[in-house]
C-alpha cells in the first residue's frame, strides 16, 4: 500500500520573486488543521443522532464550508433528510428547529475540536515560506468564534498562526459563498488588490467564496473534506484508488472554480510561484 506522493519537500524551495500578490488567506479544518476535515463532519452526524435522525458521515459532508447554521439548514433541507424529519416529527422543520440542532451542536464542537486541531503536514512550512516571501496570511472558517475560540491556541502551539481570522458568525453579511470573511481579510491585511490574493481552500463554498471576491483560488484534494479521509485511510490505498479520490476531488473544486488544485498545503508553495509568474490563466468573472 502507498501514501499518496506529497510534496513535503515543496516549502524548503529557495525564496522567489512573489510580485504582485500581497496576501493568502486560507481555510482551517481539512488545510491548515485536521486533516480530512473530520472533526465537524462527525459532530454533525452526532448532534442529529440526539434527535433520532440518521445523517451519514457523506450526507454531513455535503454542505462543508457554510457556516455551521447554515449548514444545518441546508441538511435539512436535502430531500432525505427533510422525509426522514417530516416522518419523525410530522411537520417540515423550522427555524426553530435549526436553532435547537445549532444549540446541540455548539457544546458538542467546542469539547472536540482540540482533538483535531493538529497542523496538516507541510502547513508549518509553508506558512514559514510564505512569510518569507513578505506574503500575509489571512484565515476564515465556518466555525463559529466560540469554536475558533478553543482552536486558535491549541493550533498556535502547533505552529499555526495566520494574521488575522475571520469566524463564520461574526459578519452581519454571512458567510460562504458569499465573499465576506475573505473581504474582511483584505481590509483587516490592508490588502490594495483583492486579485494579489489567493484564496486556499478544501470545499466548494470556499472556492467559491474566493471567486465571488475575485481572488485566485487554489483548492486542496487530499488533505479536505472533498476525500475526508485519514492519513491513515488515505496511506492503505492503492495508487490506483489515490488517483481515483483526487481525481473526484479535484473535478469538484474546479468545478466550484478553482484556478489550480494540489493535494494538501504542503504543496503550496509551488502553486504561487507559478500563480506568481504568470502559468496560470488569468483571473476571469464566473
Amino acid at each position: 500500500m502507498n501514501a499518496p506522493a506529497s510534496k513535503a519537500a515543496t516549502p524548503s524551495l529557495p525564496p522567489h520573486p512573489v510580485h504582485p500578490l500581497q496576501a493568502v488567506i486560507f481555510d482551517w479544518a481539512g488545510t491548515l488543521v485536521d486533516f480530512g476535515s473530520l472533526a465537524p463532519t462527525q459532530i454533525f452526524v452526532e448532534a442529529f443522532a440526539t434527535f433520532g435522525m440518521a445523517v451519514s458521515l457523506a450526507q454531513a459532508r455535503g454542505p462543508m464550508g457554510l457556516s455551521k447554521r447554515d449548514h444545518i439548514r441546508t441538511l435539512l433541507a436535502e430531500p432525505a433528510i427533510a422525509a426522514q424529519w417530516l416522518a419523525r416529527c410530522g411537520s417540515p422543520s423550522t427555524d426553530a428547529d435549526i436553532d435547537a440542532i445549532y444549540e446541540r451542536f455548539m457544546p458538542m464542537q467546542i469539547a472536540k475540536v482540540g482533538e483535531y486541531s493538529q497542523p496538516i503536514p507541510g502547513a508549518v512550512e509553508t506558512l514559514a515560506w510564505l512569510r518569507a516571501q513578505g506574503l500575509k496570511i489571512g484565515s476564515c472558517s465556518g466555525y463559529p468564534r466560540q469554536v475558533l475560540d478553543v482552536l486558535l491556541p491549541l493550533a498556535a502551539a502547533g505552529g499555526i498562526s495566520p494574521d488575522h481570522v475571520v469566524a463564520g458568525d461574526e459578519l452581519a453579511a454571512g458567510g460562504r459563498p458569499g465573499p465576506y470573511m475573505a473581504l474582511a481579510n483584505v481590509l483587516a491585511l490592508n490588502i490594495r488588490d483583492v486579485r494579489a490574493c489567493i484564496k486556499v481552500d478544501d470545499t466548494t463554498p470556499g472556492i467559491e467564496e474566493g471567486r465571488n471576491a475575485g481572488m485566485w483560488c487554489v483548492g486542496l484534494t487530499l488533505s479536505g473534506n472533498e476525500v475526508g479521509l485519514t492519513r491513515q485511510e488515505l496511506a492503505a490505498l492503492t495508487p490506483a484508488e489515490v488517483a481515483r479520490v483526487r481525481e473526484q476531488a479535484a473535478a469538484k473544486l474546479m468545478a466550484a472554480g478553482a484556478h489550480m488544485v494540489v493535494d494538501s498545503v504542503a504543496d503550496l508553495p509551488a502553486a504561487v510561484l507559478k500563480i506568481a509568474s504568470g502559468q496560470v490563466c488569468a483571473i476571469t468573472t464566473n
